[in-house]
């Protein structure tokens, strides 16, 4: 009866595809950050762009637009990663589009809020 072979250890996938898989998920992080900066900044220093509970209430959607973003950044990281060690197709996401959409949506927000408030 011939012996079981050993279970074969996956091959180590190309170094430069798991770094730019990293380079990603930091780029989504950058942007996770500049949101969170975005809404310290309606808070702290635009006193006269809008109403207290409307610039409360952008920062509060910038904020946790942020967090939502970052723990999406690394979920989509651990998914890619496990989809290049595996050899498999790579994930498809619908947070660029989610995000894309927030951001029109809120730049909008903003240019009604400058036209109307700021003078």
């Amino acid at each position: 009866m011939p012996e079981p072979s050993p279970p074969e250890e996956p091959e180590e996938p190309d170094y430069r595809f798991s770094l730019a898989n990293e380079r990603t998920f930091l780029a989504w992080i950058r942007t996770a950050l500049a949101l969170l900066a975005g809404a310290i900044a309606l808070d702290q220093l635009a006193p006269g762009l809008a109403p207290a509970a409307v610039r409360a209430g952008l920062g509060v959607v910038l904020a946790l637009g942020a967090a939502g973003l970052g723990a999406a950044a690394y979920r989509r990281w651990d998914r890619v990663e496990r989809a290049i060690r595996a050899g498999g197709p790579l994930p498809r996401t619908h947070v660029l589009l989610v995000v894309t959409c927030c951001v029109v949506v809120i730049s909008f927000a903003f240019a009604v809020l400058i036209v109307g408030y700021a003078r």
